[in-house]
């Protein structure tokens, strides 16, 4: 039977492949319903000429249609893309969109014989397709990754990933980021033209104009399934191989270096995260509220975290609506050295935590906010009580390490709520298992014995006591909450002087703090140092994963980004 309209796609086709108009191909190749006209009657043609047992016809078919080689020098081979158009011509002929996981496969497929035609000579042909194939596939594999409904039955046919933990299932936004991964891989991997990937204008050619777009699909989805070391490739391969990024459209870097700082913040280089972060804030577009919001999250949390708070002028910005409320406190509690405030705005059990956990930025915070924590508390400290020393007959201003131990220890039993009047021990309060243990083998019902008077107290029944595992049999509850100690304290201050976030040293015998250098300043100002001053100048301003132009590199080098040292370690 003809199929006129079918030719004449294919004569299409045919033209723009001579003459190397792949953004004009992406533009004919639809396979994403609602179909127009013209592309319904095709569908009707093939399903009723070249119905799914005629495939083998229907590749003839294309094979006539396109030339298998190019004309002229090179000869380039035309194979691999009209196995792609023929599987192209297969998807829109059998494709079922209310079918959502037949439709991934087949997308899925679809993409894979793209890719193969990408690594070929018309590969920058191809490369807008693989482009919006594969931010189709991205946003159909995250939309069914929250579908558990609908993907319960792939865990018996997903394969097992070849990683340190044998066994590990690849979820179906992993496999399908896997598979957009290998098409970055031949943009990255582009051997054609200068060394440098730049053509005479200095902007990138061949395939290396896709890298960035391909991987920012790729880390879209790998964060989306938290993946890290999976990112971590795309990052190395992108500093040792792309052109600079600035070379690059806006969104593409503002993309990209969202992600970068994301994995820099999740490997705890706040430095880097905030370097990135903020590059990215300032290109993002001003009208795309949206995108500057989320970056500014992050971006404000890991200034926080290397103690630089934001200006309140920050907060009068469309994009910065209600963030205010979120970390003002916090900071605020930092700033004083206020642990029970501290405490109670990172508890697990505040109604705001939800909101950080949901931004996976709450444990950051709680963890590493330590360090300024101590030192401000310190600081308050010494306010209040230290001895402001005397120039004139050479002593030292000094802090009593034990009133910094006393205040710590009232500010952390106001944060227990226990009453820091009551002088009982605070082990005695609550008991000791259901208070303090989180873990589902410490959890059991209580039994009458839990509240009868320790006098009348009786064994607990084996059936009532629950499951204990065999390491734990014999091991000791812990007393009661973790209240400070002297010498966590001086370890405390001790950490602090190596971090250069203190100035001075320590008298172990006599448990106090000397402030060196106050001769002819203010104590406060050389023995409590601004910690972003001080961080800061530890720090080099190279970002792993960006690539700057004038920046050496060298070839073939393995770069473990998470390896480096974080701060405060």
């Amino acid at each position: 039977m003809a199929t006129p309209t079918v030719d004449k796609f294919l004569g299409e086709i045919a033209r723009l492949m001579q003459q190397k108009d792949g953004t004009r191909m992406q533009d004919f190749l639809h396979y994403e319903p609602p179909w127009p006209p013209l592309y319904q009657q095709m569908v009707a043609e093939l399903r009723q000429s070249y119905p799914a047992p005629e495939q083998s016809s229907l590749e003839r078919k294309c094979s006539s249609a396109l030339p298998a080689y190019e004309e002229g020098d090179g000869g380039a081979s035309f194979t691999s893309f009209i196995s792609f158009l023929d599987k192209y011509f297969a998807f829109i002929r059998d494709v079922d969109v209310t079918q959502l996981l037949e439709t991934h496969d087949k997308l899925k497929a679809l993409l894979a014989q793209a890719s193969i035609a990408l690594s070929a000579s018309t590969g920058l042909i191809v490369l807008p397709t693989v482009i919006s194939l594969s931010r189709t596939l991205s946003k159909l594999a995250i939309g069914l990754d929250t579908r558990p409904d609908l993907v319960a039955n792939l865990t018996s046919r997903e394969a097992t990933v070849d990683t340190e933990e044998a066994g590990e299932r690849v979820t179906l936004a992993e496999g399908s980021a896997n598979l957009i991964r290998e098409a970055f891989k031949k943009c990255a991997s582009e051997r054609s033209g200068n060394a440098s990937g730049l053509d005479n204008n200095g902007k990138p050619e061949g395939r290396r104009t896709g890298i960035y777009l391909m991987a920012n699909v790729c880390l879209k989805l790998f964060f989306h399934c938290r993946k890290l070391r999976s990112a971590e490739q795309i990052f190395a391969l992108i500093y040792q191989q792309s052109p600079p990024l600035s070379l690059y459209p806006a969104a593409q870097r503002t993309t990209f270096l969202y992600y970068l700082g994301r994995y820099h913040f999740a490997n705890n280089h706040f430095y880097r995260a905030q370097l990135a972060l903020q590059a990215a804030y300032d290109q993002c577009h001003r009208q795309a509220i949206k995108q500057r919001r989320l970056i500014l999250i992050y971006l404000i949390t890991a200034n926080i975290i290397l103690g630089r708070f934001p200006k309140p002028h920050v907060y009068q910005r469309s994009e910065a609506q209600d963030l205010r409320k979120r970390f003002e406190p916090i900071y605020r509690a930092l700033a004083q050295g206020n642990i029970a405030s501290f405490r109670k705005l990172t508890d697990i059990n505040n109604p705001s935590t939800s909101w950080f956990l949901h931004r996976r930025i709450l444990l950051q915070i709680t963890t590493r906010c330590e360090v300024i924590l101590w030192r401000s508390l310190s600081r308050r400290t010494f306010l209040l009580s230290g001895n402001r020393g005397d120039a004139t007959n050479r002593k030292a201003p000094t802090l009593s390490i034990e009133d910094v131990f006393h205040l710590a220890t009232f500010l952390e039993k106001r944060a227990l709520g226990t009453g820091v009047e009551n002088s009982v021990d605070v082990s005695t309060r609550q008991n000791p298992i259901t208070a303090n243990h989180t873990n589902s083998i410490f959890i059991f019902p209580p039994t009458a014995a839990d509240t009868a008077p320790a006098q009348q107290a009786t064994p607990i029944s084996a059936e009532h006591q629950g499951y204990i595992d065999p390491d734990l049999v014999d091991s000791v509850d812990p007393p009661g909450p973790d209240l400070p100690t002297m010498e966590t304290v001086e370890s405390m201050i001790a950490s602090l002087v190596d971090q250069d976030l203190l100035h001075g040293f320590i008298s172990h015998s006599q448990k106090r703090f000397a402030i060196t250098g106050a001769k002819n300043a203010s104590p406060l100002a050389v023995g409590f140092p601004n910690v972003w001053a001080t961080l800061k100048a530890k720090m080099d301003e190279e970002v792993p994963g960006w690539v700057t132009e004038g920046q050496k590199r060298g070839g073939g080098t393995v770069m473990h980004l998470s390896n480096a040292r974080p701060i405060g370690a």
